[in-house]
């Protein structure tokens, strides 16, 4: 694939970022894809592997050296059509996806990896300039009519392979927008928002139909769930109209801090910071919490994390410290222990260069009160891990100055208001219990119910989250049609 002896000749070169002092004043989209020709390079450095990992690393099993070839040779056209194959969203999974398959890569395993992440961005980008990405509406309708209960990636991937199929889909989601947490919990400066509404376009020309502002279940969800419902829809009521319900909602229960002093105002789950500041941005209120000349500590290392960074420096805040309970990774991974798995290492987000101090193996003991009912530092001890447990280290007490503090500690499960009120059996984290093969892959314990993404295996990647969704349409068409020739 690619150019026999490209690896040899090509180094790997990166998107750029524009500058952190202009992209910190606003909320677009900084990262500029690759040239043609420098996509037509990184193309080439695409090895004749033999075994290509890359195509397991993939959750959604992209066709990658197939389209770094295409890419090389020029037929970008033909590229984007077996990029799409396999991925609905690639203009998604282009930003954001931390890329396993570039884990994966065989030429990762002594070198750099071939940047097919950045080759992905560049083909979808230039198949949407062209004008190449179009509605496949089915010829034939089936009579069918599928319900999808959320709006992120797994419902709407399964949302657009089913209206291929000829069925008639309605996607429900509780908040004024479609998108679900792509939409909401990413923010606009990693992933604009009007890509979604050119997805959402497609869809809508292949028959699919959207009801926001609806909550399916028994009443409006609770305290701490972000949402716009107006409109509550029993799941009786979906099983009576429709022939099979896909539950595809994302995992939103965060995992809480409960310390001495948690109730203090300035204490969010980060998602309390984001979701409102995704609205702001959108034109849809003012966001409630501002952190401008404020200083702001993030509690949790992952990606969520990393967005409260973004923002926070976006917003202007005096000091921005991350910490969290796990220790440093190492700057580089072991490839032979390692590959051609996801590796443990330390990684730098963009939002970390715009300003953030970094620390690791802290426990936060207690949120201390100004004396007024808002938090004014945190409590903290260093930890270490002895004979796998997490033990205090003696004498390392210090607190950190802190006027909002955010929990991105990552989150547990979905809403269990929505599967209960289905009745759906849950496993023993709090999932919907489904298999992904067999004669019963993705259905409930509940009659004409299924489940994907999130709603199914818990907090995961967006790639995660269209591949299930893929996989659930199929099986929904099965049920419906006793067949399929949709892709799995």
């Amino acid at each position: 694939m690619g150019k026999p002896t490209g690896f040899m000749e090509f180094k790997r070169v990166s998107e750029t970022y524009a500058p952190v002092e202009q992209r910190v004043k606003h909320y677009q989209e900084f990262v500029a894809h690759l040239t043609d020709e420098e996509a037509k390079q990184q193309g080439a450095r695409c090895m004749d592997c033999g075994i290509p990992f890359c195509n397991n690393g993939c959750p959604v099993n992209n066709i990658i050296p197939d389209w770094n070839d295409l890419v090389y040779r020029g037929n970008w056209k033909r590229a984007i059509e077996v990029l799409h194959s396999t991925n609905n969203f690639p203009e998604i999974t282009g930003r954001i996806c931390p890329a396993p398959c570039e884990a994966a890569c065989t030429l990762n395993f002594n070198n750099d990896a071939v940047g097919i992440k950045s080759i992905e961005h560049a083909i979808i980008d230039k198949a949407g300039e062209n004008g190449w990405v179009l509605p496949q509406p089915a010829a034939q309708k089936t009579g069918k009519k599928v319900a999808v209960v959320g709006s992120g990636p797994a419902g709407l991937a399964a949302a657009q392979q089913l209206a291929r199929a000829g069925h008639s889909v309605t996607v429900f989601e509780k908040n004024s927008r479609i998108g679900g947490l792509v939409r909401y919990g990413i923010p606009d400066f990693k992933l604009d928002k009007r890509l979604i509404d050119w997805r959402m376009a497609q869809l809508a020309a292949e028959g699919v139909k959207f009801q926001v502002n609806t909550f399916v279940g028994k009443e409006l969800p609770g305290k701490g769930i972000v949402n716009d419902a107006k409109k509550v829809v029993s799941p009786k009521e979906l099983s009576k109209e429709f022939d099979a319900v896909i539950l595809a909602g994302g995992a939103e229960q965060p995992r809480d801090l409960p310390v001495p002093g948690r109730e203090l105002k300035g204490v969010h789950f980060a998602l309390e910071f984001l979701i409102p500041q995704n609205k702001e941005v959108a034109g849809d209120g003012k966001n409630h919490i501002n952190v401008a000349g404020k200083h702001v500590v993030v509690i949790g290392g992952g990606d969520t994390g990393s967005d409260c960074v973004g923002t926070s420096n976006r917003h202007g805040a005096a000091s921005i410290t991350q910490i969290e309970v796990m220790p440093r990774a190492p700057e580089q991974e072991d490839k032979l222990k390692t590959w051609p798995y996801w590796p443990l290492k330390l990684r730098t987000s963009s939002s970390h260069e715009e300003g953030c101090e970094r620390d690791w193996a802290i426990n936060t003991k207690e949120f201390v009160s100004d004396g007024n009912g808002n938090v004014k530092a945190l409590k903290c001890v260093r930890v270490e891990f002895k004979d796998g447990k997490m033990v205090e280290v003696p004498g390392s007490e210090f607190e950190l100055k802190a006027d909002f503090v955010f929990l991105a500690m990552g989150f547990t499960n979905p809403l269990a208001q929505v599967l209960d009120a289905f009745g759906v059996e849950k496993d023993a984290r709090g999932n919907a219990k489904a298999d992904t093969e067999g004669a019963k892959a993705y259905y409930t314990s509940v009659k004409k119910v299924f489940a994907a993404g999130d709603m199914r295996r818990g907090q995961s990647l967006v790639v995660w989250a269209i591949r299930e969704g893929r996989q659930a349409a199929r099986a929904v068409d099965e049920f419906l049609m006793g067949s399929s020739v949709l892709p799995r």
